[in-house]
């Protein structure tokens, strides 16, 4: 789920074009007047290909249960989605409902493109504490309108290679009880030392290991983590009492200035100094999965959406636990929660709406569940997905245990994500290049907090 550097810059441009096509639109929460068609043909975009076939078998449901509504799926990779779905704004074709993202809904929601949903919810009884708790919270705009109904949860775990780390002297056990911290990296850096192998057969926690010449790395870097770090800093800095913004949800100020911060990117940048992850110049030759394949990493932080790709590679058997415990006594997993989203453009709202409920029932995650690919919000469906995913060998428990025991930080959800991802993800390649101290990063924040007008505060 990730973009690169041009992209990015195309997408704040787009974003801009966005703006300047839709002002005056503002926010509507009436559910009358034009636009609520019930019957025709439904456009709906989503991303992952790997859950195209559980939408397909939910899009059959759903058109035997309302025969006078068609409903057309197309799917893109993460890579065009956005940028596609930002310019099919501009040019008013934009489809009736897509699949949301927390980080990304703000920018068309102030714009007056998304349907606000409360009056829906309360008209049709929609149960709301049927969700996973938090998935619905993270729906509601700065406005305090409901913008989207979850479909699925999400946090971070570390995937590892069984063999590797039983023949390091681990047991599951050892795993589960693992600690960090920013000085020394703690008995999860002790883990990471001793998968490490240099190409001499020498571990990275033995006398004579060669940093420069490394065979397989005790843990994967995919990049940088721009401004979020989700899959790659975040379950540390969150471990270490750092909060993106200054609020859980719709802050306006970030802290990438704050030592928690900063102290812990060092740390993380100092294991690749140390040979135990790649230089960030590496990373571009081959995937996490190929890499993890190939045994050049022992192990990966990586979300519980990856779980499908991850089990399906061939020679190699993984599993998962949950991310070491930090200062603040516990750990930390970012959550997320995707959701469909109306557009208000749609002049098919009332089926665009009857197509949403169904996406977020039961009868459709259940489908989903059973597809082993990703964690339903629907609460009693989790348990439904949990054997699905631990029929492929993985302990979902690393994943759940961040819900059930009120460990998961939340994805940063404010406005000009875009412009936060252009100043950022150079910002943090720079670092992890080494090509800029660790403290560059509060020039960055400056000029992160300047999009709020906040730059002089704190």
């Amino acid at each position: 789920m990730r973009t690169s550097s041009a992209r990015a810059v195309r997408a704040v441009a787009v974003a801009a074009a966005l703006g300047l096509a839709v002002t005056g639109c503002g926010t509507s929460s009436g559910v009358s007047g034009g636009g609520w068609e019930d019957t025709g043909t439904l456009t709906y975009w989503m991303w992952d290909s790997a859950q195209l076939p559980a939408y397909q078998q939910c899009a059959e449901q759903f058109e035997a249960a309302n025969p006078d509504v068609d409903v057309v799926i197309e799917q893109f990779g993460w890579d065009d989605y956005w940028d596609k779905l930002f310019t099919a704004f501009v040019s008013d074709s934009a489809p009736d409902v897509f699949v949301d993202h927390t980080s990304r809904y703000a920018d068309y929601a102030t714009r007056g493109l998304l349907q606000p949903l409360d009056e829906l919810v309360e008209r049709d009884g929609v149960d709301l504490d049927a969700y996973v708790e938090g998935t619905t919270d993270l729906w509601v705009g700065p406005d305090g309108q409901r913008y989207g109904l979850p479909k699925d949860f999400d946090t971070v775990g570390v995937f590892y290679n069984t063999a590797m780390v039983e023949e390091a002297g681990y047991t599951r056990e050892d795993l589960w009880s693992l600690d960090w911290n920013p000085q020394d990296g703690g008995s999860y850096e002790q883990l990471v030392a001793r998968l490490t192998v240099d190409t001499n057969g020498v571990r990275g926690d033995e006398p004579g290991f060669d940093p420069t010449s490394v065979a397989t790395y005790g843990l994967a870097l995919e990049g940088a983590g721009e401004g979020f770090g989700q899959t790659e800093w975040s379950m540390y800095t969150g471990a270490n009492g750092w909060t993106h913004t200054d609020q859980p949800l719709w802050g306006t100020r970030y802290a990438y200035d704050e030592e928690a911060f900063q102290e812990t990117v060092a740390w993380w940048r100092g294991l690749v100094e140390k040979g135990y992850m790649p230089p960030l110049e590496r990373t571009v030759g081959g995937s996490v999965d190929q890499q993890l394949q190939a045994d050049r990493y022992a192990m990966a932080t990586q979300g519980s959406w990856n779980i499908n790709n991850l089990t399906r590679l061939e020679g190699i058997d993984l599993d998962v636990f949950p991310t070491p415990v930090g200062p603040t006594g516990e750990r930390a997993a970012m959550f997320n929660s995707l959701a469909d989203s109306i557009a208000t453009s749609s002049p098919r709202k009332g089926a665009a709406w009857a197509w949403v409920q169904h996406l977020a029932s039961v009868e459709c995650q259940e489908v989903v569940a059973r597809g082993g690919v990703v964690l339903p919000a629907r609460q009693e469906v989790v348990p439904i997905a949990e054997e699905a995913l631990s029929a492929k060998g993985i302990d979902i428990e690393a994943f759940t245990v961040h819900v059930e025991e009120g460990t998961t930080i939340p994805v940063p959800i404010t406005e000009n994500y875009s412009e936060v991802d252009a100043i950022m993800r150079p910002a943090m390649d720079r670092v992890m290049g080494f090509s800029a101290p660790v403290e560059s990063l509060t020039e960055a924040n400056r000029r992160v907090n300047r999009l709020f007008g906040t730059a002089g505060e704190g």
